[in-house]
This record gives structure tokens, sequence and C-alpha cells, in this order.
């Protein structure tokens, strides 16, 4: 730890931007400039120092208080909230390990100065979705250490200061390197084209014949393996989902309170006072009430599994019920969610799709979130548990 931490980082303050933010999501010609604006607003607020040590420069969030944030953010804006999942998954490691790795107590600091992190893993290719073998690799030549390959999925890369790269060694072992963003060879495009979560940057991150220093690449033995490594990754993506059902409802109600006239076959003259009209919005509210309750509830058994994990034990029992509670509430809360974001649109009529409504939005950026991981193969895992004991998936995607 450096003797020249920031100040303590004070969590309402970063809350009272979040107005500001979905200000800046609401602007219909918004661009990739303009949402990187809104991005660095944020770090030079050090958002992702949240779950940092006071002392450190940070907020001290318990786990299950980050989760709760990050969902008013994804009500804010998906986008953005997405786009820091892999810069705050990796924190957790860092406050796991960084006692015993000494590069991971500098990465700290830099969070604690509002510096971020991307990751770059998934490659595409032939390969079953989750497979650890990476064609990205560190060789060694007459200009020292390169680093080679091409990465898909690159979340948020584009809007931060270093990148985790999953890679291979020269005898195919398993590592991980720590490289600047802007560092000559690293290309990270622009070029995600998914129809939900534009603004993500979750497109190519290339590297060419990229330097690499001796101590940026990641001593692997000494990471801490956790169970079921991939909840907080996952439980993450439920929280953005959570959030957008949030701005879901706040939509709908303006939507209904808004409008002048109903059908003439409708049971109240006005909208907003028609029990069927009602009927949609409360059961709109009641599944964004469950997607946080649910999401809440799995941080709090995870939040017990990473603090067992900081003081060496790792065989802590909540590991497996926060992945179990997430799997869960994913199968559940996935179909409620695009089917609500489907109903919004019963309290507008044909009105509330025109374009200039934007509220397509919503469901796009539920589908997208949703369709990492498909909920199929979740509720097969769950149900194989269910009915024989059959241990959950135990590594990425699950």
């Amino acid at each position: 730890m450096t003797n020249t931490a920031p100040s303590a980082l004070d969590v309402r303050d970063l809350r009272a931007l979040l107005p500001w933010v979905a200000d800046q999501e609401a602007q219909p010609g918004r661009d990739t400039a303009a949402f990187k604006a809104t991005m660095q607003r944020l770090k030079n607020a050090r958002i992702g120092a949240l779950r940092l040590p006071r002392e450190r420069g940070g907020a001290a969030l318990t786990l299950t208080q980050l989760f709760d944030f990050v969902i008013d953010l994804a009500a804010a804006d998906p986008n953005v909230a997405h786009a820091f999942r892999n810069h705050l998954n990796l924190v957790e490691s860092l406050l796991i390990d960084h006692k015993r790795l000494p590069a991971f107590d500098t990465y700290l600091d830099r969070v604690a100065r509002g510096e971020t992190y991307g990751a770059s893993a998934t490659e595409l290719g032939k390969r079953n979705v989750g497979n650890f073998d990476y064609d990205t690799a560190v060789t060694s030549g007459p200009d020292g250490l390169r680093l080679n390959g091409k990465k898909f999925y690159s979340t948020g890369n584009l809007y931060a200061d270093h990148i985790y790269v999953f890679a291979v060694d020269e005898a195919g072992k398993q590592i991980k390197v720590v490289v600047p963003a802007t560092r000559e060879g690293v290309d990270i495009a622009d070029d995600w084209d998914g129809f939900g979560q534009q603004f993500t940057a979750s497109g190519s991150t290339n590297y060419t014949n990229v330097k690499v220093l001796p101590d940026e690449i990641v001593d692997n033995s000494r990471v801490t393996a956790l169970p079921y490594v991939a909840t907080f990754a996952q439980l993450y993506l439920s929280a953005v989902v959570a959030g957008i059902l949030q701005r879901v409802v706040s939509d709908a109600a303006h939507l209904l309170k808004s409008r002048e006239r109903n059908f003439y076959h409708g049971v109240d003259e006005v909208p907003a006072n028609d029990p069927l009209l009602q009927a949609v919005l409360g059961r709109i509210e009641s599944v964004a009430h469950l997607a946080r309750v649910s999401v809440l509830e799995a941080a709090q058994w995870l939040e017990r599994g990473f603090d067992s994990a900081a003081s060496g034990d790792v065989s802590s029992h909540a590991f497996e019920r926060a992945a179990n509670s997430t799997a869960k509430s994913k199968v559940v809360i996935d179909e409620l969610a695009l089917r609500a974001a489907g109903e919004l649109f019963e309290l507008g009529g044909a009105s509330s799709t025109r374009v200039s409504q934007r509220l397509d939005r919503h469901w796009r950026a539920l589908r997208t979130v949703t369709a990492h991981n498909p909920l199929i193969f979740k509720a097969l895992a769950i149900g194989r548990q269910a009915a024989h004991g059959t241990p959950l998936p135990n590594l990425s995607y699950f």
C-alpha cells in the first residue's frame, strides 16, 4: 500500500451522478464520443473503487451494497453498468490476493486513483464456449516478450486504462498478462454490432507484437482458485437486468400517466384510472421487485464466500449457494423481464412504438444481456442437481 492513498470515497457522491447519467442515456443522438464522456466522468469520480477499504481511498461497500448500486446504475444506463463489469470483477480478485501478490497491491493503488481494467478472455472459433485453450500467446524473441492474439466480447476495453489478458506461454501454460490499453500494438476496435448494449464496446481487441514486461505477467499459481469462479460475472448480468427493469417501471408509469385518452371500449375513459392498465403496471413493477430481491439474496451468499476466501478459506459452502441462487434467479427473471419489456407497450398502444419514444431499447438491452448465457443450460443443471445431486458446473459461463 502506498503512503499517498486518495481520500476515502463517498458513495453518495456517485449516487448523486445517477440522474445525470440517466439524462445522458436518454439523448437520442448519443454516439461513442458522448458515451466516453459519461464513462470518464464516472471514472474521475472513482466508481471503480467502491469496494476498496476507506484507508485505500475506497467507499468500503460490502458486496451486497455494490450490487445494489449496480442495479441503480443500470437503471440509469445499462451500457455504463455493463461496461464496468470486468473491472469490478477483477477488483474482487485483487482484494482477495493483494497481500500475497505485490503486483495486485499496485493494481489496487491504480484503482484507488480512478484507473480501470478491461479484460480479454474470449476468442472466436470452433472451441466450445468456456474452453480455456487460447491461441493468444506470449512468446520470447530478440526484442523480449511479445503478446499476439485476437479477442472478442471485449466489454469495456475501449474505456479502460489497463487490460487483463488471458493467454498462454510458449509451453502452452495458461497465464494472464496486464498491459496498458494504449500500448503500441493494442487495437481496441469499436466494432460491436449487437442490437442492444450498443456502447459497451463488446467487440474486438487485437494484440500485435505487444511488448510485455516480465512483471506484467501474473503468477497464476499464487492467485486464489475460487469455486464457482464465474458467479460474480453471472450475477452482475442479472443486476443489469434488474436495473433495466427498474427503468422499465419508471417509463411505464410515465407512459400510463401521460396518456390523455383511452379506447372507447376501455374500462375507464382515463387510462391511468383503467384497472386493467393498472394491473399491467403492477405486474411490471412486481417483476422488477423480484429481480432486485433475488440479485441481492445471491449477493449475500457470494459476499460470505468472498469474505471467507479473503481469510484463506475457499471451501465455504456459500460459494455453492451463491452459484445456485444466481442460476435460479436467471432462469426465472430473464423470461419475466423480457415479457415485462413487451408488456410496457400495452400501456401506450401504437403511439408507444414510435422511434422517437425509444421504448424498444429496453427489450433490446434485455435480450442482449440475457443472451450471454442461455437459461436452458442453467435450468438443466439445476434440474440435474435437484434430481440426482449433480454438482453445478464450476467454470466460466455458469
